[in-house]
């Protein structure tokens, strides 16, 4: 009773794979176009290789980095000042306190 269940595998594995390669002769864009390819992967320090090696490209990434960096000092800046203006406000009320609402 096995016997027939393997001989229709190995059957049907066979006519899949002349089918497979049927199917890249007649139709070898749509063949490659279903095939599984691994993803391209940049090496882990392709950008610090490509900083180190290519002055122009050095220039720009610092540039770049420079203005981030400025970017977040004025954000952070800005947010201090921000916390800062509400301390002094709620000192201000604290001081002059509005009495008719604690009564």
């Amino acid at each position: 009773m096995s016997r027939p269940l393997a001989r229709s595998r190995v059957r049907l594995a066979l006519a899949l794979g002349a089918a497979e390669v049927h199917l890249r002769l007649r139709l070898p864009r749509l063949m490659w176009a279903l095939t599984r390819r691994p993803a391209v992967r940049e090496t882990p320090f392709a950008e610090l290789v490509r900083i180190e090696s290519d002055p122009a490209y050095r220039a720009l990434f610092c540039a770049e980095l420079d203005a981030a960096l400025h970017d977040r000092f004025a954000a952070r800046t800005a947010m201090v000042e921000e916390i800062e203006a509400a301390t002094e406000r709620l000192k201000a009320l604290i001081r002059h306190g509005d009495h008719e609402r604690a009564a």
